[in-house]
């Protein structure tokens, strides 16, 4: 490191205890972790960008063909019915659910194209002999948007609703569900190619880094965008990355809590109010999500009953309860089971969009199933509850910084003793 460099090489910040930690050279297959809470820090990979680079041209390549053609059709009473992405949430807006549209529009397609169109052009950008300027910046927002890229969710919700739609007519699959499969396939392969720190260390070998001259500190802050680590004060922008550097989120609890507790005002009538109504010849109920499920049950589909029950039912209530534990105790300052509830807040932000496969199962019916008085689906009063619960406890996750469960913890409690998991420990910053 060059003198007055703030730049600490090597050093790395653990995003869910904050712990500061020296970072050794690993291998491809190595994976580093904290020596506090566990959390994988960085795994080596080979060849990381050339293949990250294929990945992503073969998912958009294949998205393109997806937005052309029909996923899924129906055929009864002699007539066909066709679906493709767009319709859904065009059927969704005729119905007055806008806002269900609205979401399906964005974690469906505008998330998705927006999240290869940014990561291909900060890899082919780095491939080019004068790299624009902005790549850093572009690149600092393809981690934000990948969790509300749902095709996956998507892909499983359209499964439950072809189960229910061979109960109503002859259902075959479109084109541009296989394409969205392969998307799928690919987006998957390039998150576990791509090594994102090789990406922050490419962009800064290519000159894109312009340090302003900050002042004299020596107070050690990390980027949570791309994981700089260096002197520099709270408020002041990444040289990297650019975005404004901090010590925690700001005002990380007052958020999370109100964010929370709209969540938990509608998780109610989300669950008493029905998601759906099926009418067929001129005859229908209103359905609610629990409802849905028993019919499931009563179909001998034990499988896909349970899927729903979990994704739809446990796994907001878990959000919910999780996420309310973790709000308390943080603010009481409690020290108890620190690496158990680190470990839940993970386990919390990473499921917690699968619960938009009843959402997706909605809008694939809403699509297909408009046959008059053959039959119809309607969405209920209780679909848009539902979504809102989903989209809140996401935005309350995101919203909430684990750091300071440590924090809190460490205020008036010694975290020296607080044992480190076995394999892969790196040892901490003096």
């Amino acid at each position: 490191m060059a003198e007055g460099d703030p730049i600490l090489r090597g050093e790395r910040e653990c995003q869910d205890c904050g712990l500061f930690q020296n970072m050794p050279a690993l291998a491809p297959g190595d994976a580093a972790c904290c020596g506090r809470c566990g959390a994988t820090l960085r795994r080596g990979r080979k060849d990381s960008l050339t293949r990250a680079l294929a990945c992503a041209m073969g998912a958009l390549l294949l998205f393109l063909v997806a937005l052309q053609l029909p996923f899924m059709d129906v055929r009864a009473v002699g007539r066909t019915y066709e679906a493709n992405l767009f319709t859904g949430p065009s059927m969704l807006d005729q119905r007055g659910m806008w806002e269900i549209s609205l979401v399906v529009l964005v974690t469906l397609v505008l998330m998705p194209a927006l999240q290869l169109l940014l990561l291909l052009t900060v890899l082919l950008g780095l491939r080019s002999k004068y790299p624009p300027r902005l790549l850093p910046r572009l690149f600092g927002y393809v981690e934000r948007i990948r969790p509300w890229s749902m095709i996956e969710v998507f892909l499983l919700g359209s499964f439950v609703a072809y189960t229910r739609l061979q109960a109503i007519a002859d259902v075959q699959v479109g084109p541009a569900l296989l394409a969205l499969a392969g998307v799928m396939l690919c987006l998957v392969g390039a998150d576990v190619v791509l090594d994102h720190d090789a990406v922050w260390e490419e962009l800064e070998a290519r000159g894109l880094l312009h340090m302003r001259a900050a002042p004299a500190t020596d107070r050690v802050i990390g980027c949570d965008c791309c994981r700089l680590v260096l002197h520099a004060p709270s408020g002041w922008p990444c040289p990297r990355c650019g975005r404004k550097l901090r010590q925690r989120k700001r005002q990380s609890l007052i958020r999370s809590w109100a964010l929370l507790s709209a969540a938990t005002a509608l998780y109610v009538p989300a669950n008493l109010y029905p998601i759906i109504t099926v009418i067929r010849f001129g005859s229908g109920e209103p359905s609610t999500i629990w409802q849905g499920v028993v019919e499931l049950v009563d179909a001998q589909m034990w499988p896909l009953a349970l899927l729903v029950f979990l994704a739809s039912l446990t796994v907001p209530l878990l959000k919910l309860t999780g996420m309310t534990g973790m709000l308390l105790m943080t603010s009481y300052g409690s020290s108890a089971w620190l690496q158990q509830r680190t470990r839940l807040f993970r386990l919390i932000d990473a499921v917690g969009r699968w619960s938009m496969i009843d959402v997706f199962m909605l809008t694939v019916l809403v699509a297909l199933v408009h046959m008059g008085f053959v039959a119809t689906v309607l969405p209920g009063p209780g679909a848009g509850a539902f979504a809102s619960v989903v989209v809140l406890t996401m935005l309350a996750a995101g919203a909430f910084d684990p750091r300071l469960m440590w924090d809190a913890a460490a205020a008036g409690h010694d975290l020296s003793g607080v044992s480190a998991p076995t394999g892969g420990v790196l040892s901490a910053v003096a």
